[in-house]
């Protein structure tokens, strides 16, 4: 199971787009994919405020990977999750 997070904020465009880009991936059922709206924590804030919305992959040892920012890259996705 890959566990895959959108950083996002509510009233971001680019933040819908990326996660209706995502809606086939997350419908895997061997994606995790959370959804977080940084505007809930002060420390998302100061990490991606202007990056959302940010992609990241949730590794097996608890590391934080980004594969992208502002717009889906789908080759950075594929190094990713190779089976797309």
């Amino acid at each position: 199971m890959k566990s895959l997070i959108l950083y996002s904020r509510s009233y971001c465009h680019l933040c819908d787009d990326m996660h209706a880009a995502l809606e086939t991936t997350a419908a895997r059922p061997d994606i995790d994919l959370k959804i977080v709206d940084i505007d809930t924590d002060p420390q998302l804030v100061a990490l991606y405020d202007e990056l959302v919305p940010v992609l990241v992959e949730c590794t097996t040892t608890g590391e934080m990977r980004e594969i992208c920012h502002h717009f889906l890259d789908r080759r950075a996705l594929q190094l990713v999750l190779p089976s797309l």
